[in-house]
This record gives C-alpha cells, structure tokens and sequence, in this order.
C-alpha cells in the first residue's frame, strides 16, 4: 500500500553541497532586495525632510531679509525731524513696522518648517537597520546550526 509520501532519493555529497549554495545564493538575493526596498523607503523620508527644511530655510532667509529691510526703514524713520514726520508718512503704522510683522511672521513660519523638517529627519534612520538585522540573525543561524 502506498501512503503518497516519497522517500528523498540517496543524494552526493556534492549535490547537498550544491543545494547549500544555491539556497545561500536565494538567501543573500532576497536580503539585497529587502535593502534595496528598505533603502528606497528610507531615500523617500529623507526626501521628504529635506523638501520641508529647504522650504522652512527659504521662508526664513525672506523673514531674515523683510527684517532687514524693517531696520533699514527704520533708521529712515528716526532720522525725520518730527515736524516732517506727520506730513511725511500719513500711514497709521509706519512702513517700517509694516516690514516688521511680515519678516517676523515669515521667520516665524520658517523657523517652525526647519523645527518640523529636523524632527521628521531625526524620527527615523537612514541606514538599512532591518536587513541588517536579519543578516546577522541569519549568520548566526548558520554558524550555530552546525
């Protein structure tokens, strides 16, 4: 009677040897496709962080820039004798002040994009951790399975 389940024929020496190969072989390609996967999930967080902190570091050099602009026109401002002054800028809020609130603003949203950008970097790591991970799992699973 037969039970379905066949015995594995006699194998050589050299065929078990080239069945270790080729599995090693299978084993070392999915662990460069896992970190190439890992790698290319890291580049695109890593993108996207720098995307957020360039975007954040130009906001900031406009709110930089609108500031200097706010102290240029304010040296402009003190420097009006005072009779001068009402006729010569009728405006509630001088144009100095003006500059002021905007480039304090921009530097504020600037500072907060580079604060979010430098958080999003710093939440995980670059480097391929996982596969080197499980490498080391499995060289320590062949070197103690002898």
């Amino acid at each position: 009677m037969s039970t379905g389940v066949q015995s594995p024929p006699d194998q050589s020496m050299t065929g078990l040897v080239k069945g270790i190969i080729n599995d090693l072989g299978d084993l070392i390609r999915q662990e460069v496709r896992f970190a190439k996967a890992e790698m290319k999930t890291d580049f695109q967080k890593t993108k996207e962080s720098i995307a957020v902190l360039a975007a954040g570091t130009a906001v900031s050099a406009l709110g930089v820039l609108l500031l200097a602009w706010m102290l240029v026109h304010l040296l402009h401002w003190l420097t009006i004798p005072a009779e001068a002054a009402a006729a010569y800028d009728p405006a509630r809020v001088p144009l100095w002040g003006c500059f002021g609130v905007v480039g304090g603003v921009l530097l504020a949203i600037g500072a907060a994009l580079v604060m979010a950008g430098k958080k999003k970097l710093s939440s995980f790591n670059p480097l391929p951790d996982e596969t080197a991970k499980t490498v080391k799992e499995n060289v320590e699973w062949i070197t103690n399975s002898k």
